[in-house]
This record gives structure tokens, C-alpha cells and sequence, in this order.
């Protein structure tokens, strides 16, 4: 039963790859429409629910006249079909109705709207180019989706089920006192009259405050992950102090921000209990003076006292659900400003597969200045043919590193085209054409998973023999053995640390090495693939990486120029634009900027350029 339940909402549907929407109403429906039958069940429940209740204090007015009417021998054969019409609502349909409530709350929608929300979110902000994660915390972003997927379940729930039980529940009593006499409704309806100024004027109030609570949980949240994230800076540079000093400037914003959420909420609970005490009193003292007249019986005062008694107890949590509703209302709009932004690098709808036949990859015109208005690369025009093996060559800031994040599309040009075998890669999906080309890095990072996930990633369907001959040809086989972590896991098995922390430079790029080898891709970019190694262990791998350049298209970029002076040709760029190309002989006979660079490095020491 309860996994019939629990399979109602699945978690991983298939994902929607349109951008969320970002005003309030459309975001909800956008993640519950899929969903509604089961939030329909929830409010039919809360409508049955309800009515049960209420009828429970109906049958203690009834109870209460049936005794003062004629007690004594007779009673229950008088009253025999009331009385077990009664036992099967408290016996039976109460106990069956809160049953299926939880279930359709507790195993359908607490578990499975809540992480499906977060899984289609998360497949959302994960398409999203660098830029938009170097313009954020890490820390923040993954809060925003964690916390957006929970609250847009609560207030869901609570819109579809509670409030609907609190309507029908106000409801249905101020037909039971009219039955008895309309004027008892009048302090009920005073009090919601004033119960909903209340409201008018202390909801949006929390709404705001919540919203810019969130915000600031959001900021410091993402500061403290910053700081855990990198603690060895923090470690190293000794400001201990400094540091402590930039979260508790986020966590006293967000304290501050926090109390006037709940000055709010306290202002809320007292004008409330005010009202509340009115209540009870005016409706118990006009039933007294109803009764005294003998317009009620004494069986309508247990019903409106008992009701108005319910009201009282309930209004607090009716207040405070309300108050949580608009609440996590504003934690949602605090994550749409991260969720629902629009994808700047994504597929056209007409993207097609790329097909590498050659491996020949051609530069045309291209410009692109990060959003600036000039300044990176500016008409760029270079053809790589197929399996043509190039070095690109220049000082920090020339664009090497940016013409290879435009290469796999982690930024769209502004103008220009890149060719690979004559195809647009603009009109080509992103999947397909990163996974032509493999890549190898300066700054090598691993994910927190163990050596063997981390290798899998290189082409997960290798098989055991095959990722121990990419370890070995990377010269990585001889320290993964001696590996362990915190949990005993040996080996393969060992878990690397976020980051890779937990291996030095040197490993970390080994590791970097071996996977690119299993993915075998036809196009090779080498960025610094060799700068953590030292001059040893890299003369070791060096073969290897000729057999992992082999018949292969490679554009290669290196600071130590010994490294790639074997190249087909050389391309020497600066300010974005390309100044030289040639064979390593051909431009140091040249005397240009190549050949000042071969000097700098030849001569005694090596210059930091680029």
C-alpha cells in the first residue's frame, strides 16, 4: 500500500528543457500541473475531513439534547440509528480519512513533489554556461535548489489541503448556528471579518520579510560554503580572523532580517489572541442569553461553544499556516531569481548530432569579448586540418584559453563561425560536440567520487582491463594503489576528496590523462596537460601522449614552449589576434615574439606568460 502511494508522483520524469517561468503563478503551475490529480485527491480528503469533524460536534450538541430530552429505560432503542450513525463516522470514516490524508500527503507528495521539483530544477541550473556559475556562490545556487523544491511543496500542500479544511470548517459551523439560531452567527462572522483585516494587513508584510530573510540565509549560506570550499587559502593566508569577520557580517544581516520577519509574526499572534478571547466570550454569552430565552436548547450551546472553542485552537495554526504559506512563497521567489534564468548557451531547436569524419576544425572571423565591447579575440580567422597537430603560443591574455572554451561552446560567439569537418558547431548540440573532443586541463579538478568514477567518466562503458591500460599509460598506476581514504576504501575505490584535494597536482593531472585517454576522442586540446607534472614524470608519459596524439587533431597550449616545439606548427597569438604561425625553426629564425619568448625560457629562467 504504502509503495502504491508512494510510486503516485514518480521523481525522475522526463525532463523539460523549457525555462521556468518567473512570475510566482506561472513558476507553481509550471511544477504542479503535472501533479494535480494527487492534489485534487488531497483536497477532496480535506473536504471529507473536515466535514467529519465538524459533524463530531454536531453529535455532541445532538448528544446533549437526547439526554436532557428523556433520559432513562428506552434511550438507546429510541435513538439506535443515530447513535450508530455516529459510532461508524468516529470509528470508521474518521479513522479512514485521515489514513488516506497521510498517505496522500506523507508518501505521495512530501517525498516525491518536493525531490521532483528539485531533480527538474537541478536539470535546469546544470545546462547553465559558466558565466552563470562564476557569477554565483556554488553554495547558494545548490541551496536556492534544494530549499525551492521543499518550500514550493509546503505552500502547495498547505493552499490545497489546509486552507480548504479551514474554509469548510468555518463554514459548515456557521450553518450549524444557523440551524439553531442565525443570530449565534454573528460573533463568527465578526470575528472573520476581523480575522481576515488581520491578514490583509500582516500577510504581505511576512511575505516581504520572508522573501528578503531568504535572500540573506541564500548570501550567508553561499559564504560560509566559499570558505569551506576553499579552507586550505584560508589555512595558508592566516586570516583566521578576516575571514570569521566576512561570514559574520552575513549572519548579522541575516539575524537582523530575521527578527523583523518575526516581530511581524509576534504582532500577528497577539492581535490575534485579543480577537480570539472576543470570540469565545461573545459567543458563549449570546448562546447563554439565547438559551435563557428559550430560543436554543442546551445542546446548541455545547455545539457553539465547542466549535468556537475548535476555532480558537485552530486559529493560531490557521494564522501561522498562512504565514508559512507566503513564507515559503518567498523562499520560492528567492530561488526563481536563480532558477529561472535563461539559458545564454543552449541548443537550437533543429540541433543535430555532430559527425566527425576528419577531424578538421576551422576558425571563421570569429569575435567574441565575454559581453565587453572589445578585447579577448577580434576577427580571428585559423584552419586546423584534419589531424594536423598545433601549439598555440603567446602571452597571458592573448585569448589561447578563450579560443578553446569557444572551440567546445562553453561560450556562444558574437560573431564568426567555428567549423569542425565543415559543421556549425552552433548548429550541432553541445553533448555530441564535447564529446568529440577530449580535453585536458592546467587546472585539473576531480569529482568528490572514487579514482574508478572519476576514470569512468572518460567513457563510462570501459571495461576493468581497459581503465587499468589508460592508468598505466598515464604513469598513474604506481600511487593509486597506496591510496586510502577516511572510510578504509583502498585503491580504485578511494574517494579523491571535493576537488580532488586529496591527491597532489601531479596525480590529480595523471588522473586527467588516463581518462582522456579512455574517451579516445578524435579532437585533442591540451591546455597546460603537462604543467603539474615534474620534468621526470613527464619525459615518462610523453610517449604516451604522442600515442594519445596519434592520428588525432590537437591544438595544444603550453607555457614551457619545449613541450610543444615538435608541433606541425606553431600559432603565436596576442591581444586576441594571431601575430605569427610557423614551425618552431621557422619562428625563431623569424626574430619575432616567438623567438623573444624561446629566449626568455632558453636563458636561464622561465617567464610567467600567460
Amino acid at each position: 500500500m504504502f509503495r502504491w502511494f508512494e510510486a503516485l508522483i514518480p521523481v525522475f520524469p522526463p525532463v523539460d528543457k523549457r525555462t521556468p517561468p518567473r512570475s510566482v503563478a506561472a513558476f507553481y503551475l509550471f511544477y504542479l500541473r503535472p501533479v494535480w490529480p494527487v492534489l485534487l485527491a488531497t483536497l477532496v480528503a480535506g473536504l471529507l475531513l473536515a466535514l467529519v469533524e465538524v459533524a463530531m460536534f454536531d453529535f455532541l450538541g445532538r448528544i446533549v439534547d437526547m439526554v436532557a430530552e428523556q433520559p432513562g429505560a428506552g434511550f438507546f432503542q429510541r435513538h439506535a440509528r443515530d447513535l450508530a450513525w455516529m459510532l461508524v463516522i468516529c470509528v470508521v470514516a474518521r479513522p479512514v480519512l485521515v489514513g488516506l490524508h497521510n498517505l496522500l500527503v506523507n508518501q505521495a507528495i512530501v517525498p516525491g513533489l518536493s525531490n521532483r521539483s528539485r531533480w527538474l530544477m537541478h536539470n535546469y541550473v546544470v545546462r547553465q554556461s559558466l558565466t552563470f556559475f562564476q557569477n554565483d556562490f556554488a553554495g547558494s545556487v545548490a541551496n536556492r535548489v534544494m530549499q525551492t523544491g521543499t518550500s514550493l511543496r509546503e505552500s502547495a500542500v498547505q493552499m490545497v489541503d489546509s486552507l480548504w479544511y479551514i474554509v469548510v470548517y468555518t463554514g459548515t459551523a456557521l450553518f450549524l448556528f444557523a440551524q439553531a439560531d442565525w443570530r449565534l452567527m454573528v460573533p463568527l462572522v465578526l470575528w472573520l471579518l476581523a480575522y481576515a483585516v488581520i491578514m490583509v494587513y500582516f500577510v504581505p508584510r511576512a511575505k516581504q520579510r520572508a522573501w528578503i530573510a531568504s535572500e540573506a540565509r541564500s548570501k550567508a549560506m553561499g559564504r560560509i560554503v566559499d570558505g569551506y570550499t576553499n579552507i586550505p587559502t584560508l589555512k595558508l593566508f592566516a586570516h583566521g580572523g578576516h575571514e570569521q569577520a566576512y561570514v559574520a557580517e552575513a549572519i548579522e544581516e541575516l539575524a537582523v532580517k530575521h527578527r523583523r520577519q518575526t516581530r511581524v509574526t509576534s504582532g500577528m499572534d497577539l492581535t490575534i489572541a485579543i480577537v480570539n478571547g472576543f470570540l469565545i466570550a461573545g459567543t458563549c454569552g449570546l448562546a447563554l442569553w439565547l438559551w435563557n430565552g428559550g430560543h436554543i436548547t442546551v445542546g446548541a450551546i455545547t455545539l457553539a461553544t465547542g466549535l468556537v472553542i475548535r476555532i480558537h485552537n485552530m486559529s493560531g495554526w490557521i494564522m501561522w499556516t498562512i504565514n508559512g504559506i507566503f513564507e515559503d512563497i518567498g523562499t520560492v521567489q528567492d530561488g526563481m531569481t536563480t532558477i529561472s534564468q535563461p539559458l545564454t548557451v543552449q541548443d537550437r531547436d533543429d540541433a543535430v548530432p555532430l559527425r566527425v569524419t576528419a577531424g578538421g576544425v576551422h576558425f571563421q572571423d570569429i569575435h567574441f569579448h565575454y559581453g565587453k565591447r572589445g578585447g579577448v579575440i577580434s576577427g580571428l580567422d585559423l584552419q586546423v586540418r584534419p589531424g594536423e597537430k598545433i601549439g598555440l603560443v603567446g602571452p597571458s591574455g592573448a585569448g589561447k584559453s578563450t579560443l578553446v572554451n569557444v572551440l567546445l561552446r562553453l561560450y556562444d560567439l558574437e560573431s564568426g563561425r567555428i567549423l569542425v569537418d565543415g559543421q556549425d558547431i552552433a548548429a550541432v548540440t553541445q553533448e555530441s560536440l564535447r564529446g568529440q573532443i577530449g580535453v585536458v586541463t592546467q587546472d585539473t579538478s576531480l569529482l568528490h567520487r572514487s579514482i574508478r568514477d572519476n576514470l569512468l567518466y572518460g567513457r563510462p562503458g570501459a571495461s576493468e582491463e581497459e581503465v587499468r591500460a589508460a592508468v598505466a599509460k598515464a604513469r598513474a598506476d604506481g600511487f593509486i594503489g597506496s591510496l586510502v581514504d577516511a572510510q578504509g576504501r583502498q585503491g580504485y575505490d578511494a574517494l579523491v576528496g571535493e576537488r580532488g584535494v586529496k591527491l597532489s597536482g601531479g596525480q590529480r593531472q595523471r588522473i586527467a590523462i588516463a581518462r582522456v585517454l579512455l574517451k579516445d576522442a578524435p579532437i585533442l586540446v591540451l591546455d597546460e596537460a603537462t604543467s603539474a607534472l615534474d620534468s621526470e614524470v613527464e619525459a615518462a608519459i610523453q610517449d604516451n601522449l604522442d600515442e594519445l596524439m596519434g592520428g588525432k587533431t590537437v591544438i595544444a597550449i603550453a607555457h614551457r614552449l619545449s613541450t610543444i616545439a615538435r608541433m606541425d606548427r606553431l600559432v603565436v597569438m596576442d591581444q586576441g589576434r594571431i601575430v605569427e604561425t610557423g614551425t618552431h625553426a621557422e619562428l625563431v629564425a623569424a626574430g619575432g615574439l616567438y623567438a623573444r619568448l624561446w629566449a626568455r625560457q632558453t636563458g636561464g629562467f622561465v617567464a610567467a606568460e600567460g
